[in-house]
């Protein structure tokens, strides 16, 4: 794609980044075929193609319009687009650049600006948003029948194990995990445990950065990154082999640390070797001799939601279903598996009649062969698809570790 960069941002580093990922673009259009949003609307500019096409126009100079802010908003930042693209294109940090040009020249709606911050200042907080899901729980009776579906239960989380052993690994708690799905870390612990792996966390580590960065709150985003990297740092030099993330869209952050912290000299190289050490847990297992876990058997039904920050933002396709499907679980067949849940962070407060059909579409493919369960590597997929799931929604690595107990 040729482009014609405007003088205020062609000689920014955002403006060099977005000129050469403008020019990967070859207009093929393959990208439309995967894009959920093109897929229920039918706009070409609620597709990669064409946000790529208002991204540039931005860029350009020209004006940036509500009607612009409002096609880069509804997009999912799934990344199946970038799965598919023979070209290579960057499209989730394009569409990150699209959205913080339109952020600083186009004021929002004092609602929409509200709306936003709160979600900035509740979700990263553990403390707060445990405090709004127990306020939750305690007026849902009186809820109406949509809202109180989606109030999470807080499940007890189990003991972590204490055992020490010669390897050990770091673990991110996470923030909406950390409260609603505390026995997800638990669950990896004890497994990683039986495999000899001691999992550990840092104390003052916290949210990976992803909702302020994601809301355009980049210098915020990062604050959240350096922190982390802060907490962690002891640990490395210790010798923790690698940094466990357990929630699938945490993990796409946390390795893009490096990538993200580059402009930063006294991060830049921390941050690189961060997103080195960043590790799935399913990349983990992976890698072990999980032989001394498959001889329990189990005669589960599984459909597996591959997440998007997974299969698409981590390129791990495939890898959890190996892991399950190696030790016994029968694994359901699930059409269009590379669609997002629309739960994409966010996206399911900020956009929900979007997001409300694409959970519908997905819980219609993953409960078509009446599954016993649905399991998910993302916290976000899981709060969501629970919401209206006529089965449990579980994380994957508690469905192996409840098997194996």
């Amino acid at each position: 794609m040729q482009t014609n960069i405007s003088k205020q941002y062609i000689d920014t580093a955002m403006g060099k980044e977005a000129d050469r990922i403008l020019r990967a673009c070859v207009h093929c259009g393959f990208c439309t075929a995967t894009c959920p949003t093109y897929q229920l609307l039918g706009d070409e500019l609620d597709s990669p193609r064409g946000r790529i096409y208002l991204i540039k126009q931005m860029l350009e100079g020209n004006v940036i319009t509500r009607k612009t802010q409002l096609h880069l908003d509804r997009c999912l930042t799934c990344r199946a687009c970038e799965t598919t693209c023979p070209s290579g294109v960057e499209y989730g940090r394009l569409v990150d650049i699209g959205r913080e040009l339109g952020e600083n020249q186009l004021r929002r709606s004092w609602i929409s600006r509200l709306s936003r911050y709160a979600l900035r200042m509740i979700i990263p907080y553990p403390a707060r948003f445990a405090a709004l899901v127990k306020l939750g729980q305690i007026f849902r009776p009186a809820m109406p029948v949509a809202v109180r579906s989606k109030v999470p239960s807080t499940p007890e989380a189990g003991a972590w194990p204490t055992a020490s052993h010669t390897r050990c690994m770091l673990v991110l708690e996470g923030c909406a995990q950390s409260v609603v799905s505390p026995q997800t870390n638990v669950a990896a612990a004890r497994i990683l445990d039986r495999l000899g792996i001691e999992l550990i966390t840092a104390e003052k580590a916290g949210c990976c950065g992803a909702v302020s960065h994601h809301l355009s709150a980049i210098a915020e985003g990062q604050d959240f990154m350096r922190r982390n990297i802060d907490a962690w740092w002891p640990h490395v030099q210790q010798g923790a082999e690698a940094i466990i993330i357990t929630a699938s869209g945490c993990g796409t952050m946390v390795k893009e640390y490096g990538h993200l912290l580059s402009h930063d000299p006294a991060y830049a190289e921390k941050a690189k070797t961060i997103s080195g050490m960043a590790k799935d847990i399913s990349e983990v297992l992976r890698d072990e001799d999980l032989s001394g876990l498959s001889a329990v058997s189990n005669n589960l039904k599984i459909a597996f939601h591959s997440p998007c920050t997974l299969q698409h933002g981590q390129q791990l396709a495939g890898v959890v279903e190996s892991i399950l499907a190696n030790l016994g679980f029968t694994l359901t067949e699930v059409i269009d598996s590379h669609l997002c849940c629309g739960s994409a962070g966010t996206y399911s407060i900020l956009q929900p009649e979007l997001s409300q059909q694409l959970l519908s579409n997905k819980l219609d493919a993953l409960q078509q062969e009446k599954p016993d369960v649905i399991a998910t590597a993302n916290i976000g997929c899981q709060m969501h698809m629970s919401s209206k799931a006529e089965v449990p929604v579980k994380h994957w690595i508690e469905v192996i570790e409840t098997a194996i107990r």
